[in-house]
Parts: structure tokens; C-alpha cells; sequence
């Protein structure tokens, strides 16, 4: 009997340790990331990266960037946030000019936390950064937060611009 209650009471333990995962991704739809539309541009060291947030429509986000310096290119890449399970997930994939991958595939990243004009996200399996945040502390603004694979921690601070000049 005494056996029965233990495993009982193990069980119990489990099953709300599962359902407090620290990989429960917190309730979320794709158009509280409205905010995020639009042009961004700033300097990344001496290149400029530039992101383009493309309106939500279809229960997907998506983004186009492009790192360019010295009248050239370096890279290229394509981000995807989509509503999955009643959360949301990002997906990244960067490229070389010329279309040449850099990674094997796209690195896939859980929702973590979202406010009015925040989001951050962590990554589920390996890959370069261990999560990835934006944020839009005003009008003109938008900050893209960074922690690597290895801990360290960057800002990239961009300044709202029109596509079409």
C-alpha cells in the first residue's frame, strides 16, 4: 500500500513539473507583434543592418534582412514568428550572398516572454544564439536583443526609415 501511495504521489509530482516545463511557451497571438512592421536600419559594426517586417496576415510575421558594407553584401536573412499551439515560434535562417546557407537549416525559437511593444524568444535546440528579443520603446526605435549560443549578450539598435526613398 505504502508502495502504491509513493508512486502515486511521484506521478502526481511529475505530471505537474511537466506542466510547468520551463519549455511552456506562454499564451500568444500574431497580432500583438503589429508593432514590429516597418523598415529598420542601424549600424552593426562598420555594416549596416537593415530588417523589413512585413504586415501580419495569415497567422505568420516574417522579416527580410540584409547586412551590406564596403558597397556590398554579406548576408542575407529570413525570419518567420508563426502562431503555433495557442504560443507563438520563430523560425531563422541566415544565408551568404549568392543564396549559400550558413547553417545546415533554420534554428527554431520558443516564445518566453511578450509585453505591449516586447518579445523574446528562446532557442529550442542548438544553433547560434540562445534567444533573440525585439523591442520598440518609441516610435523611431526598434531594438533587436541578442544572447549567443556561448552567454554573450548584444543590442542592435535600429532607426525606423522609408523603403521607398
Amino acid at each position: 500500500m505504502r508502495i502504491k501511495k509513493i508512486a502515486g504521489s511521484t506521478l502526481a509530482s511529475l505530471a505537474l513539473m511537466a506542466s510547468t516545463s520551463v519549455f511552456a511557451a506562454p499564451m500568444a497571438k500574431i497580432e500583438q507583434l503589429s508593432w514590429m512592421t516597418g523598415n529598420w536600419a542601424g549600424a552593426l559594426g562598420p555594416n549596416q543592418l537593415e530588417e523589413n517586417w512585413i504586415a501580419v496576415e495569415g497567422s505568420s510575421l516574417a522579416a527580410m534582412v540584409r547586412m551590406t558594407g564596403a558597397d556590398a553584401t554579406s548576408m542575407f536573412e529570413m525570419i518567420t514568428i508563426e502562431e503555433v499551439d495557442g504560443s507563438l515560434e520563430l523560425h531563422i535562417q541566415q544565408w551568404n550572398p549568392g543564396m549559400e546557407p550558413r547553417t545546415e537549416g533554420a534554428q527554431e525559437m520558443r516564445l518566453s516572454e511578450i509585453g505591449d511593444a516586447s518579445v523574446k524568444f528562446e532557442a529550442v535546440g542548438e544553433g547560434g544564439m540562445k534567444s533573440l528579443g525585439y523591442s520598440h520603446p518609441d516610435a523611431e526605435t526598434f531594438i533587436i536583443h541578442v544572447e549567443q549560443a556561448g552567454g554573450q549578450k548584444i543590442d542592435i539598435t535600429l532607426q525606423a526609415r522609408s523603403i521607398w526613398k
